[in-house]
């Protein structure tokens, strides 16, 4: 059985194995911007308006590998100001991340790989997001710690979106293919959706009190 040290590592690690593969994947993208190239039919909007895809990218990076070790409770119990610190860094990525999706789902054309339905579920959930992460501010303003906590790792879950969809499209193609635009938009949109529900589920797991209780 794992030492309670070590198993204080386990979420924190699985949480930067999921983002590992869109982190690449947006290195490898800021790289290509960088080169100018190669340009593809779905990239070229990219090269045509780069800052909005290199801020989001710098700032989810941010936020799923920083964010991972808010999940130590080793961190928390021991260098609380540390958690405070990185917990505003964490606000920042977060925002930007929400509000660069939304700019991008706003003004970006819609590619042939994409939809218009893939688009309004990046919309919805950049606005979830931020709203989340608003939440969360104003509950740790208000002391409310369980409330602050919740809101926080709501937004997460839609942070690591892009790490929970690269695992699944990858399952989808190896059993089904390449996807086509509705399958694709409804696998995407469900990996959030997914995320999500595991947050719930790990919320409703905390004991009774730890639920209700509020800092005063």
């Amino acid at each position: 059985m794992a030492s309670p040290s070590r198993a204080d590592w386990l979420i924190p690690a699985s949480l930067i194995a999921l983002a590992f593969i869109p982190v690449v994947a947006g290195t490898h993208r800021l790289v290509m911007l960088a080169g100018d190239g190669p340009i593809t039919p779905e990239n070229t909007r990219f090269f045509a308006a780069p800052l909005p895809v290199v801020l989001h990218i710098v700032s989810v990076a941010i936020y799923c590998l920083v964010g991972a070790f808010q999940f130590h409770p080793g961190f928390r119990r021991r260098s609380p100001a540390w958690h405070r610190r990185a917990g505003w860094v964490l606000v920042g990525a977060g925002l930007g991340s929400g509000l660069t999706g939304i700019w991008m789902a706003m003004t970006y054309a819609i590619v042939p790989a994409d939809s218009a339905l893939l688009h309004a579920f990046r919309l919805f959930f950049g606005v979830a997001m931020v709203v989340s992460i608003v939440l969360a501010v104003v509950a740790i303003r208000q002391r409310n710690l369980v409330g602050h906590q919740a809101w926080m790792g709501r937004a997460y879950a839609i942070g690591q979106g892009a790490g929970t969809q690269a695992v699944t499209q990858g399952f989808m193609f190896v059993l089904f293919g390449p996807p086509d635009e509705l399958r694709l938009a409804l696998m995407m949109g469900g990996a959030w959706v997914l995320n999500l529900a595991v947050a719930e589920w790990l919320l409703r797991r905390r004991p009774a009190p730890a639920r209700q209780a509020a800092v005063a």
